[in-house]
């Protein structure tokens, strides 16, 4: 009989389990055996493979959004690059761009005495009237013409999505969708953000446009994979005509998450790995006093050391190249919308109390 010390040779445990071949299994799936003496079958998930090269900073996951264009109202919105040009590109015919908290007369959200800011949605703290005006000024920065029908959704974190038209801009109550498209030109569609990711496509031969709202759950269930899709269906956008732009939202430098997250990617994508790092707390006071912030907890069960961090950004863009899209057609503005408070509203940063910006696409009337 095989010595239990024998390399070859399975450990099998008190009970006749074979344990080797269950810690096969339970790797293969993602998950280890609990190995501190607790009930038998009690796992935890497995961090990061390779976590030692893919542990970074904050700082180092940091992408600064480039400096805003100032409207002759005042508003402050970001343009796609490149997106303005006649020539060889063709996109002239584009209204676009990405809303910032600079420029409007909402006070709601801003400290006493600050100038106004450009909340765009119809909070509970701020007023209607308002946020009614700081849509007409985003539309006059964009298109030139304040008057312009602006079409918003009631967004819920889902891949439901909807066609527009201009009568959709005169609804008392929006329709419920996380995404919408158009071939109709003189409208701007809009999607309402405040961490999650903006997500802006236009066809250059069909001239079609879409706007999508991805948070994690929306990215989850494939929202903007399946807009493309149903581009395809609805204007007979071809994957190769097709640009994208996707816009300032919770950057992977602050959007920290539970493990239960992972999980969820990665019953949907074989690279979900890639989407997720774990950073460390560049906190200056914790890093020259680490004694101070010692707790009791159990090793796995304190908040000190690395954290899990989720890139929803490069999270869609993966979407946008999983349903055709050329990796050269697909820009990221950048921007993280914690980190840069000032310039964004963001929920997290916030605890909740915050405005929102308005990521618009439409196309010009001829």
């Amino acid at each position: 009989m095989a010595n239990s010390s024998t390399p070859n040779a399975h450990s099998v445990s008190d009970d006749g389990l074979d344990v080797q071949s269950i810690d096969a299994l339970l790797r293969k799936a993602g998950l280890v055996r609990n190995l501190r003496g607790n009930a038998a079958g009690v796992t935890r998930r497995v961090r990061l493979e390779g976590a030692a090269q893919t542990r970074l900073s904050k700082a180092e996951l940091f992408h600064a959004a480039p400096i805003p264009r100032v409207a002759p109202n005042g508003v402050q919105w970001l343009p796609v690059p490149g997106w303005d040009r006649s020539g060889r590109e063709k996109t002239s015919w584009l209204w676009h761009g990405f809303s910032t908290r600079k420029g409007g007369v909402s006070r709601a959200y801003c400290a006493e005495g600050a100038a106004g800011e450009l909340n765009l949605g119809f909070t509970a703290a701020d007023d209607r009237d308002a946020v009614a005006q700081n849509r007409r000024l985003l539309a006059e920065a964009v298109t030139g013409n304040a008057a312009t029908p602006l079409v918003t959704i009631r967004q819920f974190h889902s891949n439901v999505l909807i066609i527009a038209s201009a009568g959709d801009a005169e609804q008392e109550r929006p329709w419920k969708a996380d995404g919408l498209m158009t071939d109709e030109p003189g409208l701007l569609l809009a999607v309402h953000t405040a961490d999650c990711i903006p997500v802006l496509v236009a066809d250059r031969k069909r001239r079609a446009v879409a706007a999508f709202h991805a948070g994690w759950r929306g990215t989850v269930k494939r929202i903007v994979e399946t807009g493309i899709g149903r581009m395809r269906l609805e204007f007979g956008s071809r994957p190769e005509d097709l640009i994208a732009a996707i816009g300032p939202g919770i950057g992977a430098c602050c959007y920290a998450v539970q493990e239960e997250l992972l999980s969820s990617f990665e019953s949907q994508f074989d690279y979900a790995r890639d989407l997720f790092r774990e950073v460390y707390d560049s906190d200056p006071v914790r890093t020259k006093y680490p004694m101070l912030f010692l707790t009791q907890r159990a090793p796995g069960h304190s908040p000190i050391g690395p954290s899990l961090h989720l890139d929803l950004m490069e999270a869609n863009r993966r979407q946008l190249l999983a349903a055709g899209l050329k990796s050269s057609a697909i820009q990221s503005i950048g921007g993280c919308t914690s980190c840069q408070a000032d310039l964004f509203f963001s929920h997290r940063a916030s605890q909740g109390h915050a405005g929102r910006m308005l990521s618009v696409i439409g196309i010009r009337p001829s």
